[in-house]
């Protein structure tokens, strides 16, 4: 047990003092980023599924 009591306390060692955190800005432009980043992805996946749609609709048409 005396392993991994060591073990926590060198965790918070380093989670404490050896760690550089990013600011609260830094944060905030972060997420921001990450939000954009998500919508432009959704909507492109969102063209892509949409095309296909329609472009399986007309090979579908052109067989029935």
């Amino acid at each position: 047990m005396s392993k991994f009591g060591d073990y926590l306390s060198e965790t918070k060692n380093e989670l404490l003092n050896k760690v550089s955190w990013p600011t609260w800005t830094e944060l905030q432009g972060s997420a921001v980023v990450v939000m954009i980043s998500s919508i432009i992805i959704a909507l492109v996946v969102f063209l892509m599924d949409i095309g296909f749609e329609n472009l399986m609709k007309a090979a579908y048409s052109l067989v029935s």
